[in-house]
């Protein structure tokens, strides 16, 4: 496995490293063959540390949790509970994911990010024609079920998930709402006009 601990504001020493490696090898050996890379970060905020741990369990599963305490050791063990957590509810459907008899093969779209809008526009401000794009990748979407999109959200811990439904090939998008529930977008094709 190929591990990055960084620190911001905060010297990561050999010990917590070392910590973090035999926790991350452990925890994903349990309920993988080992993951392909994972990267945990840590940063002081007032008199918490936070510890970000994101883990990349295979080719198309990316995990991550967090968490904060007033130790960064607790935080690290706080945040690879909840990872290991995730992966233990949903071991059986990630197997059973995997053992699929012909996968479908992904498409890519292209992603960006736009600048954000100013907090304060003066009276001089032009509005551009287009947004200003600060960044630019592109990202797999997957062919799933919505169960499985539901469970990539959780394990991966991020607020929307665009995918390729199953059931009828088209794009479908899972979200997280602010109550904690999770929504479901799924299209619906406008019907033929008649005549």
């Amino acid at each position: 496995m190929d591990l990055t601990v960084k620190g911001k504001q905060l010297d990561v020493g050999d010990a917590l490293r070392t910590h973090v490696e035999e926790s991350l090898v452990a925890i994903t050996g349990k309920y993988f063959n080992g993951a392909i890379d994972a990267s945990v970060s840590f940063a002081k905020d007032a008199h918490l540390y936070q510890a970000v741990v994101s883990v990349h369990v295979s080719r198309s599963i990316q995990m991550e949790a967090q968490a904060s305490a007033d130790a960064p050791y607790v935080a690290f063990d706080l945040a690879a509970e909840r990872l290991a957590k995730r992966l233990r509810r949903y071991k059986r459907r990630l197997t059973d994911h995997h053992k699929d008899p012909q996968p479908a093969p992904e498409i890519t779209a292209a992603a960006y990010v736009l600048e954000a809008e100013p907090e304060e526009i003066g009276e001089d401000h032009v509005e551009p024609e287009q947004p200003v794009v600060v960044a630019e990748m592109t990202m797999d979407i997957a062919e799933l079920t919505v169960s499985q999109a539901v469970m990539r959200l959780d394990l991966a811990d991020i607020p929307a998930l665009m995918f390729r439904n199953r059931a009828h090939g088209r794009l479908n998008m899972v979200y997280r709402r602010k109550d904690g529930n999770i929504g479901w977008v799924d299209p619906q094709l406008a019907p033929e006009p008649v005549g």
